[in-house]
């Protein structure tokens, strides 16, 4: 193996490698790095250039390179002088000025949006900016002229923070965010002292363990993780903790004194070893927590760029990977290691030789017991590797191996082999994303997928959703989205062939939202494209927003109608009221009759008034004296108002030629003047009473007189009325008056309602006193009201009525009653001898 160690570095306890990804494909000279303002993307991302201006007044340019150095976009810069450059999460580019203004760029460099970091950096300019990355998005951090800092913790959800004063008087030597368990602080030095500001305060600090005599901190680097700080002091000493300056690595020399041009932290995840990267000019140091380094001497000016799991080291030439050589890959590539992973790999090999030495290899990994775990040890090194060949020997070792293990299971081995495959194709060279298999892990494919579309790389991402079984939900149908949005921005096809091609590639695939490429359409000036797309939507409630934005609106409430959505007519009538003139609205809603029956019922709760002049353009006079009906029963208004009202319903009622509700409101006009009146002597509240609760409560106020007149005045029914009163004087327990009454002539209703109010009002003495009068035929049932067995079993013996008799049986106690039952039993026994 020693072929394959020959570039491992040993630092401490670890091995540290640097390897070369891509030879850079971009004609860049080697002073272009050291001039330009430089932003590489974590993750393999691209990597921004904004060179300065050329000679003879030349502008400034920007361009956008592919990890590999492929141009993916840019041109002349035109704005306003950038002091730096950075890349958000979703990879857009952002450029920040130093009137504060912060530019948005996508991947091929397109102007996208802009926005700024306040007012005050207007006045007194923009110093130095910091990004850094949350779960809230990608931040930004800024210094002004006047020394004060401002932060935004999302670019996409501005919301600027700024932070408290400081002592400040001049830029200070450097300065780096923090962020840890969901805070932010700002870390900077001024002069000998280190400050810690956050939002409410700023404190000196000093981290533990840095020996007084080590001087001022005058550069300062932040991990991936925001976990680990390093401090480098002007007198070449080096202070390595914990961020949160609770816990100190180490303090060791630097062996220069001139503080670096960069310096990044080189960490693998749940690693032990600790290592710093500091670069001067072309000499590369790699330090770690005890006295050993590691030294590279570099052909060319470079750039370093963090990562989870390492360093990019970028130059005009080449462009490296230094990462610590992962535990799984050391134990089974280190010269004479005897790791059950490495003898796998050499059984592997001696089998493919056909020699016996395999067999050896093979038995001395089961009898430590150990198979199961070179399998493993294997299939994890092969994800750590970057070359095809040497991934394929680690999965052969596996794959061999795991013939030996009875039921291992498949799933590791088959995951591995689908992430390579992945890995290689987005390493590809015209690809250019050289993601390690840790990175990969954590960016997770479906970002990976977002990054490929974003690139146009559609064919690769559709590929990848194909070979992982990806939902088309989650794979097929949003990359399909994205590249249909892309084909609307090609303006040298008519509307026409752009539309056919999308609905050609897409047709029905689940999850694909027409509407969404349309609204791109429209954006991007092509309304006529936009329209013809919204028809192969299938929701309604998809097309309707877009067309009412595009100033559609009648097509747009066609369709709302077409939908059967109630809500959705009311949103489209809503916003043509808005946006049409009176005549003009009501002219559309002519023409679309459901339309108009659902303002009407909108205006009924809503806009009473335009309903009244709806029905007035109608000429819809039932529908008029309805309304002037409504509006009598405004409780805010004064009676007079209340009767003008019921006048125009009966004006109304009469050139619908209703006679009935003409007639009928006539009425009600005159009884609202009685109300009014008897309001008026009795000094009591009779208006909004029907005409029989106005009876019922003259005769519960024992005014009998107006009473019969209003039973004469509106011609109420004679058994009305009689109800009417023989209740009310119940309610009243006017039992004289009552008694009065039915003596003074024949009761249309008969006697049995008399006993029912009555006993109602549990009053049975005076309900005896009907019995008499009660039809032959109600008698029994009478009796029984009023308690009387007696007089029942008389009357149902009388009529000779089985039924009865059995309905006064069922009524008596044999204990008690037993005259009665003895009586009954005796009539029912003569009527069957009969």
């Amino acid at each position: 193996m020693a072929w394959y160690t020959a570039n491992w570095n040993p630092l401490g306890s670890a091995y540290y490698r640097k390897m070369e990804l891509y030879s850079m494909s971009w004609s860049l000279r080697d002073a272009d790095l050291r001039e330009s303002l430089v932003a590489a993307a974590p993750y393999g991302g691209p990597i921004a250039l904004l060179r300065p201006e050329k000679a003879l007044g030349g502008r400034p340019t920007l361009d956008i390179y592919s990890a590999s150095g492929q141009r993916l976009g840019g041109g002349p810069w035109k704005s306003g002088r950038v002091v730096q450059l950075g890349w958000t999460a979703s990879e857009e580019l952002l450029c920040v000025q130093e009137d504060g203004t912060v530019l948005v760029h996508d991947l091929g460099g397109r102007y996208r949006r802009h926005f700024s970091m306040g007012s005050e950096v207007k006045q007194n300019q923009l110093l130095q900016a910091r990004f850094f990355h949350s779960e809230r998005g990608t931040g930004l951090a800024i210094l002004t002229g006047a020394c004060r800092f401002t932060l935004t913790t999302s670019v996409d959800e501005l919301r600027l923070r700024r932070m408290p004063d400081t002592p400040l008087r001049a830029a200070p030597a450097c300065w780096e965010v923090i962020y840890r368990e969901r805070q932010l602080f700002l870390l900077f030095a001024a002069g000998p002292d280190l400050y810690l500001l956050d939002s409410t305060s700023c404190t000196a600090v000093t981290p533990p363990g840095l020996s007084p005599q080590a001087g001022s901190v005058v550069a300062m680097s932040v991990s991936f993780t925001h976990k680990y700080l390093a401090l480098f002091t002007d007198t070449g000493r080096v202070w390595m903790g914990a961020s949160s300056m609770k816990e100190k690595l180490c303090e060791r020399s630097a062996g220069q004194r001139a503080p670096p041009s960069h310096m990044a932290w080189c960490l693998k995840p749940r690693s032990q070893h600790h290592a710093l990267v500091l670069l001067w000019d072309r000499s590369l140091v790699v330090l770690d927590t005890t006295d050993d380094s590691v030294s590279f001497v570099l052909d060319e000016d470079s750039h370093l760029v963090p990562e989870l799991d390492g360093v990019r080291i970028i130059s005009a030439s080449t462009h490296e990977f230094l990462h610590e050589i992962p535990k799984a890959s050391e134990e089974i590539f280190k010269i004479a290691s005897m790791a059950p992973g490495a003898l796998l790999l050499e059984a592997q090999k001696e089998y493919e030789k056909e020699c016996q030495k395999a067999d050896e290899y093979l038995r001395e990994i089961k009898e430590q017991d150990l198979l199961a775990e070179a399998v493993e040890q294997c299939i994890e090194a092969a994800g750590y590797e970057y070359e095809p060949d040497a991934q394929k020997s680690l999965l052969r070792a596996a794959s061999f191996g795991k013939c030996f293990i009875d039921k291992f299971p498949p799933h590791g081995f088959v995951k591995m082999c689908h992430d390579l495959r992945i890995l290689n194709a987005v390493r590809d060279y015209q690809i250019g994303i050289p993601l390690s298999y840790l990175q990969y892990k954590q960016l997770t494919v479906e970002i990976l997928l977002d990054r490929l579309v974003l690139r146009r790389l559609y064919p690769l991402a559709l590929k990848i959703c194909e070979y992982l079984r990806l939902s088309e939900f989650q794979g097929v149908s949003r990359i399909l989205a994205h590249w249909a949005c892309y084909k609307v921005q090609q303006k040298e096809k008519s509307d026409e062939e752009v539309a056919q091609a999308i609905n050609q590639k897409l047709g029905d695939t689940p999850g694909i939202s027409y509407s969404e490429i349309a609204s791109k359409a429209f954006d991007c000036g092509r309304s006529e494209l936009a329209i013809k797309l919204l028809e192969y939507e299938p929701r309604s409630g998809e097309q309707v927003p877009l067309l009412l934005k595009m100033k559609r609106s009648k097509l747009a409430l066609n369709k709302a109608i077409e939908s059967g959505d109630t809500d959705l007519v009311y949103t489209v009538v809503s916003y043509l009221k808005n946006e049409l003139n009176r005549g003009e609205f009501f002219m559309t809603l002519q023409n679309q009759p459901v339309a108009l029956s659902l303002y009407r019922q909108l205006c009924k709760h809503q806009e009473v008034e335009t309903l009244k002049d709806l029905y007035n353009q109608d000429d819809d006079h039932q529908e008029l004296g309805n309304f002037h009906i409504r509006s009598s029963y405004s409780t805010e208004k004064g009676i007079e108002e209340r009767v003008r009202a019921l006048q125009n319903a009966v004006d109304e009622f009469n050139k619908a030629k209703n006679d009935f509700a003409a007639k009928a409101t006539e009425d009600q006009i005159k009884l609202m003047r009685i109300q009014r009146r008897l309001q008026e002597e009795l000094d009591k509240s009779y208006l909004d009473y029907s005409l029989h609760e106005t009876v019922t409560q003259l005769v519960l106020d024992g005014m009998h007189k107006k009473a019969e007149q209003l039973y004469k005045e509106f011609k109420i029914p004679d058994k009305m009325f009689w109800w009417l009163k023989i209740s009310a004087l119940a309610d009243r327990e006017d039992w004289e008056e009552m008694e009065k009454f039915a003596k003074s002539k024949k009761s249309p209703i008969g006697y049995l309602p008399f006993v029912e109010v009555c006993v109602k009002h549990h009053n049975r003495f005076e309900g005896k006193k009907y019995i008499s009068r009660v039809n032959p035929e109600q008698k029994v049932k009478a009796s029984l009201l009023v308690g009387d067995l007696d007089q029942a079993a008389e009357s149902a013996i009388e009529h000779k009525n089985e039924t009865e008799m059995n309905l006064v049986l069922s009524k008596c106690t044999p204990s008690t009653d037993h005259n009665i039952v003895d009586k009954i039993n005796r009539a029912k026994a003569q009527i069957l001898k009969k």
